[in-house]
Parts: C-alpha cells; structure tokens; sequence
C-alpha cells in the first residue's frame, strides 16, 4: 500500500509548531533537536525566528504580526525542503509532533 504525503501541509503543520516551540521557554531544547536532525542551517534559521519573536514581544507587547510572518517564513522554508530532500518528511513530523508538546 502506497501513502500520499501532501508535503505543502506536512511543511504548514511544521511552520506552525516550529514557531510555536520557538516562543516556548523550552526553545533550547527544540532548537538543539533541529540541530541534531536537520542541521546547522535550520539550526540558524530556527535561533533568528526565536530572536525576532523576542524583539517584537518587547516591542510591541505580543502582536501576532511577527509569528506570522515567521510562520510563513518557516513554511516556505519547509517545503522547500521537502521538495529537495523528500527523505526528510518523517523527520520534519516528528520534529512537529515534538514542538506541538511543548
């Protein structure tokens, strides 16, 4: 039996909870899975989204503007991804399934 990943979705899930994990007082950890499982340059990307939802919480005082576009960010980002490394499509719902927890 054949199973059809939907990857745009797969990579919006994703977006959603990576954004989610990286407002979280447990960022630390998450980041250091994204680290371990997707390597350092979404290891980078994750540690500037936690930057800019930082500057804008203080800024603004937790307007949605800053993890939206971050989410939008982070689903281009993903589904890129996906698109060049399919392989990774376990690795990226796992890493959500974990995000979702925290």
């Amino acid at each position: 039996m054949t199973t059809v990943v939907h990857q745009p979705r797969v990579a919006w899930d994703g977006a959603r909870a990576f954004v989610s994990a990286a407002g979280s007082a447990h960022s630390d950890d998450f980041a250091a899975k994204v680290l371990n499982r997707l390597g350092s340059a979404a290891y980078g990307d994750f540690a500037d989204t936690r930057h800019r939802l930082l500057t804008a919480l203080v800024q603004t005082g937790g307007d949605r503007h800053a993890s939206d576009i971050e989410t939008g960010k982070w689903r281009v980002r993903l589904e890129d991804l996906l698109r060049s490394r399919p392989e990774l499509i376990e690795t990226v719902r796992d890493l959500t399934a974990v995000a979702r927890e925290l």
